[in-house]
């Protein structure tokens, strides 16, 4: 069976591997990442998801399972992306300071007519930082390619991160324990 990654993600690929899959192709969805307004977070996650996945699988036969994901960082009603800037970098982390917020991932596998679509919510608890911490945060370039401004599994994870509940992996990007699963489903 042919895998795919609909990802780019260094993250997603050591986490594919975790789960046992070490044979795998990298094709990542280049469409524009758009959904409805008013969805909750995880409609959200699982319609992105769904479109990468999609994207991908035109471009295979039947036999190839596609797995897509997207994760987003869901703090105060809204979504906090990956910033483009340091500005934006500071403000979101400022946001979040001693503060709970929501790590959504959306997951979709495609092989051949058959899609399967799912969410994981990780609740994570940062503590209270100064502005001075989150400068220094920032100061190692971490937080530039992350929803949200924050790696857990990184210099963020030691830094900012007080206490975490739920999947730790969603937070890297990928749950992994679901996507096993998924993919025993497909199979």
């Amino acid at each position: 069976m042919k895998i795919v990654l609909a990802s780019g993600s260094p993250r997603r690929r050591e986490l594919l591997s975790v789960v046992g899959v070490k044979d795998f192709e990298v094709c990542p969805a280049e469409g524009e990442e758009k959904t409805e307004a008013g969805l909750a977070p995880s409609e959200i996650v699982k319609s992105l998801s769904a479109a990468k996945a999609r994207e991908v699988a035109a471009k295979f036969d039947g036999d190839t399972v596609i797995i897509a994901a997207d994760t987003i960082v869901w703090a105060e009603g809204r979504v906090l992306g990956k910033p483009h800037g340091e500005d934006e970098a500071f403000k979101m982390l400022k946001a979040l300071s001693g503060k709970t917020h929501e790590v959504y991932t959306g997951i979709t596998l495609i092989k051949g007519g058959e899609a399967l679509s799912c969410a994981e919510c990780t609740k994570v608890e940062f503590r209270e930082l100064n502005d001075d911490e989150i400068n220094a945060y920032i100061a190692t370039g971490e937080p530039m390619d992350k929803a949200g401004a924050y790696g857990i599994q990184g210099t963020g994870g030691r830094m900012l991160v007080h206490d975490i509940s739920g999947d730790f992996y969603n937070v890297v990007g990928l749950p992994i324990a679901r996507v096993a699963r998924a993919i025993q489903k497909l199979s």
